[in-house]
């Protein structure tokens, strides 16, 4: 990491620190606000495109139909940007079991992503060996989130606070928990919500 890097993300922890003081809780969504999907469709919550990070190429997130699909939404200069490495490693972990992590970057909170797709994609792989899929930034909280944004907060009735929320999505397209920043990759509800999905 570069001592600009370094120091910024120093700024960053420091800045966002005090969410560390936020309750974790996953919050589970009602399995009938999505519609289950049927044999071999994509289902409702999947049916969306967004543009590749690096690329900007098109990318049909029914490819994942089928997978269960962990959503984040990452800032480069954020306290919990040192999450890209557990994000990694649980998709490292699970892929071949079906889980795929999908990361939407954002500006949302604290401005802490103000780059372009190329300094995004760069800071990302170099700095943490991000291979999971990401896509083009948006918006996720507000007035206008993207799609995917606007059906996760009405399904589970709950918006991004700050950088790094998740929501968790089974085999069948039914979003069935919400965790908040604070909740890590490696914390034991996270990891057994992804492992009970994988499982049914």
């Amino acid at each position: 990491m570069s001592q600009m890097t370094a120091k910024l993300h120093l700024i960053s922890v420091l800045c966002c620190a005090w969410l560390g003081a936020m309750p974790a809780h996953a919050a589970a969504a009602p399995a009938a606000a999505t519609p289950p999907a049927t044999a071999g469709s994509c289902p409702a919550i999947l049916k969306q495109t967004f543009n590749r990070l690096q690329d900007d190429a098109p990318q049909d997130l029914c490819q994942y139909a089928g997978k269960v699909v962990l959503v984040v939404n990452t800032a480069s200069y954020c306290g919990f940007t040192y999450q890209y490495e557990g994000l990694e490693a649980m998709y490292a972990k699970y892929a071949p079991k079906g889980l795929v992590v999908l990361g939407f970057p954002s500006n949302d909170f604290g401005k802490q992503e103000p780059g372009n797709s190329k300094e995004i994609a760069d800071f990302c792989y170099n700095t943490y060996g991000v291979k999971f899929p990401m896509f083009a930034k948006s918006v996720v909280h507000g007035d206008h989130p993207n799609p995917l944004y606007v059906n996760l907060i009405k399904i589970t009735g709950t918006a991004p606070a700050w950088n790094f929320h998740k929501y968790l999505i089974d085999r069948k397209g039914r979003v069935v928990a919400s965790f908040p920043s604070k909740v890590t990759p490696a914390d034991s509800e996270l990891v057994t919500a992804v492992e009970q999905a994988l499982a049914n």
